[in-house]
């Protein structure tokens, strides 16, 4: 369970950093990013800094120069505190960024990434550089998803909890002619040939879109209404590269719709057939939280941040489910009247008032509120469960419970 808390801690941590680095924007070419692999002697990388620290006297601006030095100063200090780079390389960002008015403030983010870097890089930019990293972020296991009819059709992918539409095609086919005598067949004939045609476009798509991705594909789901999914997928028909009809979970499954709504429909109703797929996970521990709830006696469940912090506090919290996409902070203050407390904030650096005074009072620690919980979780021996946005599910959490809910060990009056 802690080692499980640990390794979704990390994951958070680096996703939420990178978030933060993206956003950054320098007033100039002075933002750094240094990219270091594992058996890269420090001492290189240390004699390369001192050379760009050289040349970085020859900007004509006196204050990028002066910002692009003390950001080679501070990576050179930063590396000063490494034995040994780590086994997946390391990467440093460092740079000034703008502050209200005309203040900036030195940033620094020092990231062992979960995979490892294979090249070094140095780079200067108004920016900071994060696409090695950016690819690292996404889960490398997906399922394929087609849903498809005679009049429209949409491909598209599930990744964690991410569900994607990668294309969508409206069919030229036309509607049943009812007319009789020899243009019926004709028509009829005509009809077919156009089906055809559009199956065959679809399966060409589905080549493109699964067979030349560099993520590794778990399996095919097909969904629409009727038998009309069963005829595209036929190996008879020929319209699915043999490839991919070796990865087509079978059977196919039944959907209302064929366009993007459809694609949320398909994994629904494919739930049993997703194997250890983030979105299955989180779907199935919030509809059991949904089910304590509508219990007469609220069951096995707490939500609502200060309710859950009062049954963690009991050691009664079995599971925090935790929305990832929470952005506070859980502050410590003090204020002149004595007064010590804890709040949630959105900004550390607003005015906080003392509940007993109405002063203001000063924070004297921070730390993001996920983090928190996380340490909850550790503290109680609970564990940690972070539910994603993209579901429905996730939506609601955030939503209808401020993203903060937890299933019970036993139930707390």
């Amino acid at each position: 369970m802690a080692n499980t808390n640990s390794v979704d801690k990390a994951r958070y941590d680096f996703k939420k950093a990178m978030e933060e680095i993206r956003n950054y924007r320098g007033r100039g070419t002075e933002l750094i990013s240094v990219y270091i692999p594992f058996g890269k002697p420090i001492s290189d990388v240390a004699a390369y800094l001192r050379e760009e620290q050289g040349q970085a006297t020859n900007i004509k601006s006196k204050t990028t120069m002066k910002n692009v030095t003390g950001a080679i100063e501070s990576i050179g200090a930063k590396l000063k505190t490494f034995k040994t780079i780590p086994e997946n390389g390391v990467v440093i960002f460092c740079g000034e960024v703008p502050r209200a008015g005309d203040q900036t403030k030195m940033v620094q983010y020092t990231i062992e990434p979960p995979e490892a870097i294979t090249a070094f890089l140095y780079r200067c930019d108004s920016t900071f550089f994060t696409d090695p990293l950016d690819t690292m972020l996404v889960d490398k296991r997906y399922y394929g998803l087609i849903v498809i009819d005679r009049k429209e059709a949409t491909i598209g992918m599930l990744a964690g909890t991410r569900i994607k539409e990668l294309k969508h095609f409206d069919s030229l086919v036309p509607s049943k002619h009812h007319q009789g005598g020899q243009s019926s067949v004709r028509f009829e004939r005509l009809i077919e040939i156009a089906a055809h045609e559009f199956f065959k476009k679809v399966g060409e798509n589905a080549t493109t879109c699964f067979l030349d991705s560099i993520l590794d594909l778990e399996g095919i789901l097909i969904g629409g209404p009727g038998m009309t999914k069963d005829f595209f997928c036929s190996p008879e028909n020929g319209y699915l590269h043999h490839e991919l009809l070796k990865k087509v979970v079978k059977p196919t499954f039944d959907t209302g719709y064929t366009d993007e709504s459809g694609l949320k429909e398909l994994v629904e109703n494919a739930a049993g057939a997703i194997v250890d797929m983030q979105i299955t996970s989180e779907k199935e521990i919030m509809q059991r939280l949904f089910r304590e709830i509508r219990k007469s006696d609220g069951g096995l469940s707490a939500y609502g941040e200060d309710m859950v912090r009062n049954c963690a506090a009991m050691g009664a919290v079995d599971t925090f489910l935790i929305s990832s996409s929470l952005r506070k902070y859980r502050v410590t203050c003090t204020c002149g009247c004595g007064n010590t407390f804890q709040a949630t904030v959105d900004d550390p650096d607003g005015d906080i008032k003392c509940p007993e005074c109405g002063a203001s009072a000063k924070v004297t620690e921070s730390k993001d509120l996920v983090d928190d919980f996380f340490e909850q979780a550790e503290l109680y021996n609970s564990t940690m469960q972070l539910i994603s946005p993209d579901s429905e599910e996730g939506e609601m959490l955030l939503r209808a419970f401020g993203g903060i809910a937890a299933l019970l060990r036993y139930r707390v009056e």
